[in-house]
């Protein structure tokens, strides 16, 4: 079975992002929304497992890891579909922008575009077939809604959502098991937001409004989601991998790294090992 090298991983990852950046806008758009709404489902899944009363009693922690267990199939349709996710392209554009693929302006407008693609996207799940299709309207499942929502929103304070929404896309630019990992440690996910706060809003939730949901659900996610997913994962593993690297070290570092590069390979030794 065939693996790719990290440096190889670096260059699809540049090749993605570049292709990504300069689609058409419409595509771009379109791509957003088929990605929220394919999200919105798992999301709904995740809703309908955890809607275990005696569970969340005695073993809260164990139905959330349950729950996390079956979200990252929404992920897998969306990367098998093609489809595009903001919280990817903070990773995908950013990488080709360091890489000198794809200019800083197409890299914040394509966040702008898959943004509101997700939101469109999202909201269209959340109200026509979630909502007035009362897929949650009955009990127990309209009370987990809303108590789901409600503890993503009014109980943390706003620095707490942007951690975890670092700690969130950290994980969720692999596929199944790092999403099921931000899912089971309750991180925010922008885009997961759309759906699981509207639902509540939607129901009628007592404690929530638009304007704390974009307060709470959206900007401080968005902003740890930009820092996970554009500074853990692309600029690290950019720094890591990627040749061009180089270029934005200063004049003394990059010619210790040649030497050391050189000695290296004199030497026999493979310096991703080192």
């Amino acid at each position: 079975m065939s693996a790719l090298t990290p440096v190889e991983v670096v260059e699809a990852v540049t090749d993605a992002g570049a292709h990504k950046g300069t689609m058409r806008v419409d595509k771009i758009f379109l791509s957003g929304v088929s990605a929220g709404c394919l999200l919105a489902f798992a999301c709904g899944t995740t809703l309908s497992t955890n809607t275990a009363p005696s569970l969340q009693q005695s073993a809260p922690g164990l139905i959330r890891t349950i729950g996390a267990l079956v979200f990252p199939y929404g992920l897998c349709m969306i990367i098998l579909t093609g489809a595009d996710l903001c919280t990817g392209s903070f990773m995908f554009t950013t990488v080709a922008v360091l890489q000198r693929r794809l200019s800083w302006y197409r890299m914040l407008f394509h966040w702008l575009l898959t943004f509101l693609g997700n939101l469109a996207g999202s909201l269209l799940v959340v109200s026509l077939i979630f909502g007035y299709g009362e897929v949650f309207s009955t009990e127990p499942y309209k009370s987990e809604v809303i108590a789901f929502a409600t503890k993503k929103q009014v109980v943390p304070n706003f620095g707490m959502v942007v951690l975890r929404g670092i700690g969130c896309n950290w994980l969720v630019v692999g596929i199944w098991w790092p999403t099921f990992a931000f899912v089971s440690l309750g991180f925010d996910h922008v885009v997961a937001n759309m759906t699981f706060i509207p639902m509540a809003i939607f129901l009628g939730a007592p404690k929530l409004t638009v304007s704390l949901y974009i307060w709470k659900g959206i900007v401080p996610a968005f902003l740890g989601n930009v820092v996970g997913g554009g500074v853990f994962c692309g600029m690290y593993y950019f720094y890591m991998y990627s040749p061009d690297a180089m270029a934005f070290l200063p004049h003394h570092h990059r010619v210790t790294e040649t030497k050391r590069s050189s000695t290296d390979a004199d030497a026999g030794v493979n310096p991703s090992s080192t």
